[in-house]
């Protein structure tokens, strides 16, 4: 390649793109923060903001490298490009743009993967748990397995992507199932929030929640039409599809909740968004805009199902990250064999368009296999980090809050609000000052709230 091809047009939709994905961490910290109750607040949304600080170090020093710097095995990269070395020459070119676009492209879902697991440990882990956590999860199973999704090398790439021929346009299996099996191992390894089943607890700020959902569902455009890599048809197809998955999610969300619960909520309506952009995800690039529809309105439905069976299985996952993410990413990704259609940009037909079976095997081989492996590694991983720095707080720090034992903090001064103390304070509560018990003024999450 020479430094003639590189094309502005896509150069500049990658790095808009690179942007937006970049919000959604910040929109999911809204999300999930929404979602607890006010004493765990600020540390949820610190689990996220803290991910993008951790990840990024990570993915300049190795991870890109080790993603899609060569191939070693079909499973993980080389060191060739660590601290991305080269990357800075005119000849460093990805499709059609700088390598270095794709870098940063890249980077923002390395950052939202493990913060979306983040979701099924709230209420009850200490920050340097999880920062011990992020750091070893996402070598140790993000890398390799983003590697053998999406190093696509005409045989010579990930096992995956390149040698099974899975379809994942833009993060199914490598981010949504990959996160959903990880925070199922967090949730037996750390058990249940005390109080669970027993004491209410709702959403403390349900406005929160959907101005989370929106902006998961403005930067999900870069996040799925992005990897398009150009600003051509593909991105274009992708962009529908998404917008059109999503709106159908939200409709068979509350179609759900209609009929079980009698009412249509505004946390129904966003944990929707969230349910079908997590399901076209995978398939936004296989299927046409009313495969996009079916898909959606099912996905949908499936996942405000699924976001009960915590209960009846018996592990608390406090934002229902397996429900919505576990579930909607291997369910979206499994459509790609039954909806895909051979005139979308993946070019492969499903099962109902004529295409057998095969394609329908390969996505479920390859989910299966992603779930295993992020499940365990993600359960030893915490096992060894709650056996020596420490991972679950103590029942005492919990009922506490984690805000106040972790970070000397509360999101909201009630006090300074109601004129007690005068003006309003935002400096960090000294340890050894009483502090106000906020327990009486929160709102607990709704069985079946979803992230």
């Amino acid at each position: 390649m020479t430094l003639m091809e590189i094309n502005a047009g896509d150069t500049a939709w990658v790095l808009a793109s690179a942007a937006l994905v970049m919000l959604m961490t910040p929109g999911l910290a809204f999300f999930y923060g929404g979602m607890v109750r006010v004493k765990s607040v600020l540390n949820m949304m610190m689990m996220s903001f803290i991910t993008i600080a951790v990840v990024t170090i990570l993915w300049v020093v190795v991870g890109y490298s080790l993603t899609f710097g060569g191939d070693n095995g079909h499973v993980i990269g080389n060191f060739s490009e660590v601290g991305l070395k080269g990357l800075m020459a005119p000849e460093a070119i990805t499709g059609t743009t700088p390598e270095l676009a794709f870098v940063a492209f890249q980077l923002m879902f390395a950052i939202i993967t493990p913060a979306l697991i983040s979701g099924a440990i709230a209420d009850r882990v200490t920050f340097r748990g999880w920062i011990a956590f992020v750091v070893g999860w996402t070598c140790l199973v993000y890398f390799p397995v983003a590697h053998s999704v999406w190093f696509l090398d005409e045989g010579n790439g990930g096992w995956i992507g390149d040698k099974l021929k899975a379809i994942d346009f833009a993060g199914g299996t490598a981010v949504h199932v990959n996160a959903g099996a990880a925070a199922l191992a967090l949730a037996i390894v750390l058990g249940k929030r005390i109080g669970w089943k027993k004491d209410p607890m709702r959403p403390h700020s349900l406005p929160l929640v959907l101005l989370g959902a929106g902006l998961l569902w403005f930067g999900w455009f870069g996040f799925n039409a992005g990897s398009a890599l150009s600003a051509g048809s593909t991105a274009a197809i992708t962009f529908v599809n998404t917008q059109v998955a999503t709106a159908a999610a939200v409709i068979g969300w509350l179609i759900v909740e209609r009929i079980v619960h009698g009412k249509a909520t505004t946390l129904g309506l966003a944990s929707g968004a969230v349910a079908g952009l997590v399901a076209i995800t995978p398939a936004c690039g296989a299927v046409s805009p009313i495969g996009a529809l079916i898909l959606g309105v099912f996905a949908g439905a499936i996942c405000a199902f699924a976001v009960s069976l915590k209960y009846k299985l018996g592990f608390d996952d406090s934002l229902d990250v397996v429900g919505v993410h576990l579930v909607g990413g291997l369910f979206g990704s499994l459509a790609i064999g039954l909806l895909g259609t051979a005139a979308a940009p993946s070019a492969v037909d499903g099962l109902f368009y004529g295409g057998g079976v095969d394609q329908l095997g390969r996505q479920a081989l390859a989910n299966l296999a992603v779930g295993v492996y992020s499940f365990v590694i993600a359960f030893v991983l915490a096992k060894i980090i709650d056996k020596t720095i420490g991972f679950r707080l103590t029942e005492e720090d919990e009922v506490t809050g984690v805000d106040q034992v972790e970070h000397a903090e509360t999101a909201y001064d009630f006090l300074s609000a109601s004129g007690v103390r005068g003006a309003l304070s935002t400096r960090p509560v000294p340890a050894a000052a009483p502090v106000q018990d906020n327990d009486d003024t929160e709102t607990s999450e709704k069985e079946g709230a979803n992230a």
